[in-house]
């Protein structure tokens, strides 16, 4: 496995001007990078290009693979035969380590039809609208089934620790984070990204990489708000309880009642909200 992809998210450094009171001065400020990565599923002699999504370089394998098992595109390790990065010689040397080629072991491709939202740009956007709550059953996914409960203390402590885990957002500020915590509240992995989503992905995509999968008994702690197309990774995966230091949409609430899965909202100091499978909060 290259390097490059293994490796935290960077940052880097840019001069700025601060403004303070009318008095300006001039400095080295350290940001978050952001470039694009494209996504290329490859099976036999065809190849398509699937995604492409703005995010912070490393972990890029993580989030290909976690991308295409939270989507449904594979739902097991072995149906890949490789991920590489594409150092085709047509490629520009500074954009190969911006394209990633995961390599099926099919003949060739499935049928992609169900995908074509993906094509035109990922983002953030997720699959959209109420009917997507009823796609998602039709996948196979089915309602979380994991009796994992979590003491409100351990809840709280959360933030701090995934906070304290976050090295370039300390450095930058400008980065989301997805924490997976087991029911203990012992830190198991986290990833940083500009994507909120990118962060999900590469967490589940680590876990897919390394046959952890299904992710039962796990807390997964997300530094943003929790949106739809975030509680639908945590179903994949198998996460019985997502919690957010922000707010999350109607959407998420109605998706994680449907399915079972423990959501909580607004994380911050003692204090929390839970608005779908409260059991498992003690």
């Amino acid at each position: 496995m290259t390097e490059f992809s293994t490796r935290p998210g960077r940052s880097t450094d840019v001069t700025t001007v601060t403004i303070d009171e009318g008095l300006s001065k001039q400095h080295i400020d350290r940001v978050a990078v952001e470039e694009p990565l494209e996504i290329r599923l490859l099976a036999g002699t065809e190849r398509r290009s699937l995604v492409l999504t703005m995010r912070t370089p490393g972990h890029d394998f993580e989030l290909a693979a976690g991308f295409l098992f939270n989507e449904g595109i594979v739902k097991s390790c072995d149906e890949i035969l490789g991920i590489s990065y594409c150092l085709d010689a047509d490629i520009e040397q500074t954009q190969q380590y911006n394209i990633v080629n995961v390599q099926l072991r099919a003949p060739s491709l499935p049928d992609l039809s169900a995908y074509t939202r993906l094509f035109s740009g990922y983002g953030a956007c997720g699959i959209c609208g109420r009917e997507s709550i009823d796609a998602l059953e039709a996948r196979g996914l089915d309602i979380i089934d994991d009796s994992t409960t979590v003491a409100p203390d351990i809840l709280y402590e959360l933030p701090e620790r995934m906070r304290a885990a976050q090295p370039i957002f300390e450095r930058t500020g400008g980065l989301h984070a997805t924490a997976l915590f087991n029911a203990s509240g012992e830190l198991l992995v986290l990833r940083e990204d500009i994507g909120r989503h990118n962060a999900f992905d590469k967490i589940v995509g680590e876990a897919f990489l390394s046959d952890k999968l299904p992710l039962k008994g796990r807390i997964a702690l997300v530094s943003g708000r929790a949106s739809f197309e975030l509680v639908q990774k945590a179903i994949a995966a198998q996460i019985p309880i997502i919690a957010s230091i922000s707010a999350p949409s109607s959407l998420a609430v109605d998706l994680g009642r449907r399915f079972g899965i423990t959501l909580v909202g607004f994380l911050r100091g003692r204090r929390a909200n839970v608005y779908a499978a409260g059991e498992r909060v003690r």
